[in-house]
């Protein structure tokens, strides 16, 4: 089973007012203030085995919690809220015609003392420039360059009008100078002895254990609890069988059965809460020739229970996707108002059918629809081992047989899979895979549908959503850019491009027994999940003891 992979390769996300000038919500306005508290706070954001001692922030090895407790950026942006939270950033703005955003620092100091200011900021991202390896999410492709005006104002200048691409950047760690400047390429580097500005510093570290520290002296407050600490496990049912028993407090794994498994042993204190965080989608290779066929991708949607996906296959935890590719709720205010009663995808086998029909096939002697002697027939890639797709393939399979579409699973190694996917030949006919998700449905559209995304898989190319999602990244008027988004939802509702399925969940788990403020389905008030970058920290800031 899958768990924090979705994560690793989606960025945080934002709402549009974030990008108009000053930033939302102040981090330190809504810290509370509170007694410190020595009891230990168990963490388990995935039961991976042993640790590595990396604290490296620019490693996609690093230890959980490496950025948020230990390093911050300067702004974090909140894609199940829709907060901006300010960090080590107080405000922004834009100019010179969009190209330039310039941000107000915080007065604060390096967790060793020494004081933090725009030199540190200017160094990591030239650090990223002299370092290709470690840039990676594309910052010096875009940037023209960064300037300190001052010790705490730093001024980015993009090549060329890309605002969506300013959180990429607001979002990098910034790391010391004084620690960095001597340790080479920050890609190979190993920190165990890391340095930062978050609310923790390193305490201990073995493979089996580390732990935090509070930063007594942090910007934000004197932190709420004393110690976190971080135990391994092997895998998910050691991990499981610790969340039952009650060693652990906050956790994002994954339970088949946790309501029996762990909220039923202790419902007063053992809670979890599911919120959405991506699209899955049934990709099409729009390259096949009869893929390709708009009245196959829709009478293939229209043969695939979505409610069976979510409650068999993804075992209750999510839900339905929206027809507009949009993660809803999270996404509710940009669903285009003419839209609002299309939302939801249907399911009608029987209407399936008379689209093909229409479309000129006519089923075979095996039952299978054909159309000048060639068979709606395709081959499903899935990854082996990631239960619940494998689960869901199956039942797509059946489902698409039922109305005369044959398929067969493939169940391949991650490795192959992904390059079957995204490597430059696409080597697969359907798949099931995520979206990369960030500020705004943007990023989700924009990687998967613009003709030069990053994970436009199924290789679409329309002027009429390449120039939508390039007027959207030119403009910080927020009517304009919903307009823009409006024009790509009713071409993912008519086209159907790829086929959305369900829901992504973050997982999430967590006992109040020792602490309470955790975010809640009724409180949603930021990403719940501890292995969530920047947004871990901040739920702990606002944790309090329990009795």
């Amino acid at each position: 089973m899958k768990k924090q992979f979705l994560t690793a390769v989606a960025m945080s996300a934002l709402t549009i007012g974030t990008l108009l000038g000053t930033s939302g919500s102040a981090f330190a306005a809504h810290m509370p203030k509170l007694a410190q508290s020595t009891t230990p706070l168990e963490v388990v954001p995935s039961p991976n085995g042993n640790f590595q001692d990396n604290f490296n922030p620019f490693s996609a090895n690093a230890n959980y919690g490496t950025l948020g407790f230990i390093y911050e950026p300067l702004f974090y942006f909140d894609n199940v809220s829709g907060k901006t939270f300010d960090l080590l950033g107080t405000n922004y703005s834009w100019s010179n015609g969009n190209k330039t955003v310039t941000v107000t620092l915080r007065n604060t100091n390096w967790s060793d003392g020494k004081p933090f200011t725009s030199a540190d900021v200017v160094f990591t991202f030239n650090m990223l420039k002299k370092y290709p390896a470690a840039d990676t999410t594309g910052q010096w492709q875009q940037l023209a360059s960064v300037k300190a005006a001052g010790p705490h104002k730093v001024v980015f200048t993009f090549k060329t009008t890309n605002v969506p691409f300013a959180s990429y950047t607001l979002n990098i760690p910034i790391v010391p100078q004084h620690q960095w400047a001597s340790l080479g390429d920050p890609s190979k580097a190993t920190m165990t002895s890391p340095i930062g500005t978050g609310p923790y510093t390193l305490g201990s570290f073995s493979a089996q254990d580390y732990k935090y520290v509070a930063n007594d002296k942090y910007w934000g407050g004197v932190p709420p609890i004393k110690t976190l600490d971080f135990p391994a496990y092997s895998g998910n049912n050691a991990g499981d069988m610790a969340l039952a028993s009650g060693k652990v407090d906050w956790a994002g794994m994954f339970l088949p059965n946790i309501q029996g498994i762990f909220v039923n042993k202790d419902a007063q204190h053992n809670h979890y809460y599911y919120p959405p965080g991506n699209v899955v989608m049934l990709y099409t290779n729009l390259k096949d020739p009869i893929l390709s066929q708009l009245p196959v991708r829709q009478a293939m949607s229209l043969a695939i229970d979505r409610n069976k996906l979510a409650n068999e296959g993804e075992y209750g935890y999510t839900k339905p996707a929206s027809a507009l590719g949009l993660i809803l709720p999270n996404n509710q205010a940009w669903v285009d108002p003419a839209l609002k009663s299309k939302v939801n995808l249907s399911y009608n086998p029987a209407q399936a059918m008379k689209v093909l029909e229409k479309a000129g096939y006519k089923k075979n002697s095996q039952g299978i629809f054909a159309k000048n002697g060639k068979p709606l027939s395709f081959s499903l890639q899935v990854v082996a081992g990631w239960t619940d797709w494998d689960t869901d393939a199956g039942l797509i399979q059946q489902e698409l047989k039922a109305v005369g579409i044959n398929v067969n699973v493939e169940q391949e190694a991650f490795s192959a899979y992904n390059n079957n996917l995204s490597g430059t030949k696409k080597s697969y006919q359907l798949a099931i895979s995520w979206t990369n998700t960030g500020p705004s449905p943007y990023f989700l559209f924009q990687n998967m549908l613009w003709s030069k995304g990053n994970y436009n898989v199924e290789q679409l190319s329309n002027k009429t959503v390449d120039n939508a999602l390039v007027s959207f990244s030119q403009t910080t008027n927020p009517g304009q850019q919903k307009q823009d988004l409006y024009k790509v939802e009713n071409y993912m509702l008519n086209q159907v491009p790829s086929i959305p399925l369900f829901y992504g969940p973050v997982w999430y788990e967590y006992r109040t027994m020792n602490y309470t403020g955790f975010p809640t389905a009724a409180n949603p008030w930021i990403n719940p999940s501890p292995y969530t970058n920047y947004a871990n920290a901040i739920v702990v800031m606002h944790l309090h003891p329990a009795h």
